[in-house]
């Protein structure tokens, strides 16, 4: 991590608006890691969220983040609505922000329009189809950004997460207050076409100043859109919660709840000797039973590949293997089909659904598991992963993997090295994976401390955010 930064913030360096659809998100604790790993190394940042969030669950880790949110007046649903019915709820809530950038900022807001038109034009399914209603409001949630930029004159570059609707929001804001821009790009944002129709996702290349992502995969893909921005790989790193996690268990090493199991049970000798710090970090000191605990975490979105879970732990029950699944996560467009396919399998008591978790609940969770399984597919969209975090999470937690090679997942798991890889949407590749490692206790204790040493080495979130810190630097 950077040396923090002495005397005054503002006399040392400009600020870097953050730009994120919602805050704070559980599903999105990375966001909140970032922001607070920057705070520590000095970075001055000012946090634009476009939508409230009424999530009733959120991690500890965001009481620590000093910048408070700037919430942009709330919108509804352009669907299923006339434009114009749309306009006369919304528009006086983003009137006065509009007149104040237009007689301040009249090229920039004409120019923004413009492009916001443009884009509403183009991404028409058909010529004859009406433009596309989105824009219109991504173009006044931008009025009301670039209203707040230009009452905060240190605010010299943004930086928005997800390059879709939060990134068109911020390039449209920076185009009327004259800022530097550059934005991260995931998963589904950048391999969805319909969230960046008509070469939308080129043009906002072309304005940024640089673009970021999380693998390597994701690198190559953007660079055929780039042209001459450049685009970093960036790893997320260990999230900053788990990390603390970690260390206070290396810090505890004779406590019972460090001894690899949240059940709490009693430390146990190996060999005539305690537990040592080494067999603690992330869990190796895992008790083993006759159960197949299987631990999965995600949303529940088609691309996680759930369903195969359940079909590959049916599978197991059929061979009379006593198996527990845990998949912990918040409802998705797939929960239906998930749960359906629990009780077309019968398997009421072997598939439990948790519902979303903290990061210390979770943490629980990964000490408690045998495998953790991911398998991960390309979704009918195309929406795709990129490197899952929970996968990281779960190698430093010392839980040996089994996943597919989706993506940027070969960045992270090697096969029969740093976990085990099976193909997408195959139940019985999956069921035997799991199996081994059930079976195999020298096979899953080798892959769980490889997995666990490429994190550290390679997702050592103090030092990623280093290079993240330098970007920022460089730009504002």
């Amino acid at each position: 991590m950077p040396e923090r930064a002495r005397g005054s913030a503002d006399e040392v360096q400009p600020t870097v608006g953050y730009v994120v659809k919602g805050f704070p998100r559980l599903s999105e604790l990375f966001i909140a890691s970032e922001i607070h790993r920057l705070e520590q190394a000095g970075m001055n940042l000012a946090l634009f969220v476009i939508k409230a969030n009424d999530e009733e669950v959120r991690h500890p880790l965001v009481d620590r983040i000093r910048v408070q949110p700037q919430y942009l007046p709330p919108t509804e649903s352009v669907s299923g609505i006339p434009l114009r019915r749309w306009l006369v709820r919304h528009l006086p809530r983003f009137f006065p922000a509009l007149a104040r950038t237009f007689r301040r900022r009249p090229f920039g807001v004409c120019r923004a329009a413009g492009a916001a038109l443009a884009q509403a034009l183009r991404a028409r399914p058909t010529f004859l189809s009406a433009p596309r209603k989105v824009y219109v409001k991504e173009f006044l949630q931008a009025i009301a950004l670039a209203d707040r930029l230009l009452d905060a004159a240190s605010v010299r570059h943004l930086h928005a997460h997800f390059c879709h609707g939060a990134t068109t929001v911020t390039w449209l804001a920076a185009m009327i207050a004259g800022r530097s821009f550059s934005f991260t790009a995931h998963a589904k944002d950048l391999y969805s076409p319909s969230l960046n129709p008509a070469g939308l996702l080129s043009r906002k290349l072309a304005a940024a100043r640089f673009a970021v992502t999380c693998t390597e995969a994701n690198r190559q893909y953007l660079l055929r859109f780039a042209g001459p921005t450049p685009v970093y790989r960036v790893y997320h790193g260990l999230n900053a919660e788990l990390t603390q996690l970690l260390r206070n268990a290396l810090d505890e090493p004779h406590s019972a709840c460090a001894c690899g199991n949240a059940s709490g049970r009693k430390r146990e000798a190996r060999g005539g000797r305690e537990a040592s710090a080494s067999d603690i970090q992330g869990g190796a000191a895992r008790e083993r039973d006759d159960v197949l605990r299987v631990l999965a975490v995600g949303r529940l979105v088609e691309k996680k590949g759930f369903d195969v879970l359940v079909d590959a732990c049916a599978d197991l029950v059929r061979r009379g293997v006593d198996v527990d699944v845990r998949i912990v996560g918040e409802p998705g467009e797939h929960s239906t089909v998930v749960q359906e396919r629990i009780g077309q399998r019968g398997l009421e008591r072997q598939v439990h659904l948790l519902g979303p978790m903290t990061q210390a609940g979770l943490y629980d969770e990964y000490r408690r598991a045998t495998v953790f399984c991911l398998p991960c597919r390309i979704g009918a969209d195309g929406d795709r992963d990129g490197i899952p975090n929970v996968l990281v999470e779960a190698m430093a937690s010392g839980v040996p993997v089994v996943t597919t090679d989706v993506s940027g997942i070969p960045e992270v798991v090697a096969h029969e090295r740093t976990g085990l890889v099976v193909p997408p949407d195959d139940p019985a590749a999956t069921a035997e994976a799991l199996l081994r490692i059930h079976r195999d206790a020298a096979l899953a204790r080798r892959v769980a401390e490889a997995g666990r040493a490429l994190v550290r080495t390679r997702f050592d979130g103090d030092r990623l955010i280093g290079e993240l810190y330098s970007l920022f630097k460089r730009v504002a």
